[in-house]
């Protein structure tokens, strides 16, 4: 089961009143269902490729309007793909879709009425039913945070934002395909997110993955730091021993400065100690590690300079 699927089957069993389950069947109902006439009778069907979903769309209708609808499967031949799962409602289809505010006469509403979303608790449901109906999450452990909401129609789209910042969470919008989506890149605000529709046991899971994945990281980039860093000392060095090599052959360390010969002297005897421990090793220190660097540095430059007048 993916990471996405499994906070759905979370929230599909969350228990909810009745001014809640409306603002969630709003969602799912608005985002996910379509009309027709079947014996000049209008029909109701709302299409998901989850059970667990159908089935919670089924229970919210029976248990807080009273009315009756079937699920019906449909199974997909090509490519494998997963079943379709219908509930249809073909009864007081009008007189739900007008209290669930979807539909005015016979004119479908583009927006929610403000007024059936006037508390938190009522948003907050809305939300969830909009991310059962079209929402996805990428799994914490892959190499991005991403969670979004796809809608058709681009003003729900917007609406569906400005429900989310609501809570202050810094939701984007973009078109998508044939539609529109709402999305959050950032990992505090997709489990924020997922704490205000109620998945609160899945929003501790992500929390801690993220916390694993991002303590690793920072765990790997130390190490790699410090490897660098380590290289980086290594080479110089090797460049230092090269170089003093490289005069004690064409001048002769017994021909330079006295200080110049007893650094030289001593990272010969010692090249694979830091600036610090070989200015503790001078036979006339100690050296702080600022006077070791520059000492290095000025037979690195003598021996530059050998090299450049052959």
């Amino acid at each position: 089961m993916s990471y996405a699927s499994q906070v759905k089957k979370e929230l599909t069993g969350l228990t909810v009143h009745k001014d809640n389950a409306q603002a969630e069947l709003m969602a799912l109902i608005r985002m996910n269902g379509s009309l027709g006439i079947a014996n000049q009778q209008m029909v109701l069907s709302v299409q998901t490729e989850s059970p667990a979903i159908a089935r919670r769309i089924y229970s919210l209708l029976k248990d807080f309007y009273n009315v009756e609808s079937e699920i019906v499967v449909r199974r997909k031949m090509k490519l494998k793909k997963n079943n379709t799962y219908v509930v249809r409602l073909r009864y007081h289809v009008k007189e739900l879709l007008t209290e669930l505010g979807i539909l005015d006469g016979f004119h479908i509403m583009e927006r929610v009425p403000v007024q059936l979303l006037k508390n938190d608790l009522m948003i907050q449901s809305y939300l969830r039913g909009a991310f059962l109906a079209g929402g996805s999450v990428n799994n914490p452990e892959t190499s991005r945070y991403h969670l979004e909401i796809y809608s058709l129609y681009e003003e729900h789209n917007e609406m569906i934002a400005e429900m989310i910042n609501h809570f202050q969470l810094n939701a984007r919008t973009t078109a998508r395909r044939s539609g529109y989506i709402v999305y959050l890149k950032e990992a505090e605000k997709i489990a924020d997110f997922l704490q205000l529709i109620g998945a609160t046991n899945s929003m501790l899971e992500f929390e801690n993955i993220r916390i694993v994945r991002d303590m690793r990281n920072s765990v790997n980039r130390l190490v790699n730091c410090e490897n660098a860093n380590m290289d980086k000392v290594a080479n110089a060095a090797n460049r230092q021993v090269a170089n003093i090599q490289f005069i004690d052959q064409h001048v002769g360390l017994n021909n330079i400065p006295e200080k110049l010969r007893e650094i030289a002297m001593t990272r010969l005897a010692h090249p694979e100690v830091s600036l610090k421990e070989l200015g503790e090793l001078v036979p006339g220190g100690p050296i702080s590690k600022s006077g070791v660097n520059h000492r290095l540095r000025k037979l690195n430059a003598y021996a530059d300079k050998i090299k450049s007048g052959q």
